[in-house]
């Protein structure tokens, strides 16, 4: 272990989303020093990571329900533990009309979007499961966003609800018209996504047009390339964000 952190109190931040887990050890001022992603989250993994730090604040947002028996340790084992919930205190306004059914990501996301530019309008493109947008302004209020369908799921819904189609993986960005079925498939889906993606933008900049736009998410590389818009890149916004939450709740 780096030996600047050995005596060092950090912060025990996880995300489990839809696909993974992220179990993560990030410090005050939000730098990630461990990440851990995971299908399957694991109570010795956190112990070790508990020990490993010496957390004494920890966070939890997920879109699962959670096994009670890690629940209970995380709240036994760190001193200050705070399960995101929709009536959580936030550093910014929540005006989505139904807060309780508010992803906690994409909650969070918006308070990262908006500590990165606090005196801006912000947009923050969540590419993974689902692709999600969200809408921070310049006045520090959550006005909400959209939710969209994802990468994965876009190719796994073509090949389930058909007959013959085939289940393609994306390798890289195909040209607009496809030779053969996978590559009309890769065609499609990809550059379909793409064109929602910058459409999207673009009416944002309409409204705002001083835009600051941050892309997340699982996706994130394999698109950030082609998209025509300025745009900042940071795969890990949610757990920055669940740390600012934590910072701003703790102390």
């Amino acid at each position: 272990m780096n030996s600047l952190y050995s005596y060092t109190k950090m912060n025990l931040d996880l995300d489990i989303g839809n696909s993974f887990s992220k179990i993560a050890v990030l410090s005050k001022n939000h730098t990630i020093e461990k990440l851990i992603q995971t299908a399957l989250l694991e109570k010795q993994v956190i112990e070790n990571t508990i020990r490993e730090f010496s957390v004494q604040k920890g966070i939890i947002s997920t879109v699962r329900n959670m096994d009670s028996d890690i629940m209970d340790f995380l709240k036994n084992s760190i001193p200050t533990f705070i399960h995101l919930m929709h009536q959580t205190p936030l550093p910014i306004e929540n005006l989505y009309k139904t807060p309780e059914t508010l992803g906690k990501d994409r909650i969070a996301a918006a308070v990262a979007g908006n500590f990165l530019y606090p005196k801006s309008n912000v947009l923050i493109i969540d590419a993974g499961t689902s692709l999600t947008y969200e809408f921070v302004n310049d006045k520090h209020q959550y006005l909400g966003g959209a939710i969209s369908i994802g990468l994965q799921m876009r190719f796994k819904s073509l090949n389930q609800h058909t007959a013959h189609l085939p289940l393609v993986k994306p390798e890289k960005i195909p040209p607009l018209i496809g030779d053969s079925t996978e590559a009309a498939i890769s065609s499609g889906v990809i550059n379909g996504m793409i064109a929602e993606i910058e459409h999207t933008i673009s009416h944002y900049q309409s409204l705002y047009p001083e835009l600051k736009i941050i892309l997340t998410g699982g996706d994130t590389n394999f698109l950030v390339n082609a998209l025509k818009s300025n745009i900042f890149v940071d795969p890990h916004l949610v757990l920055k964000g669940l740390n600012i939450i934590l910072e701003y709740n703790a102390g």
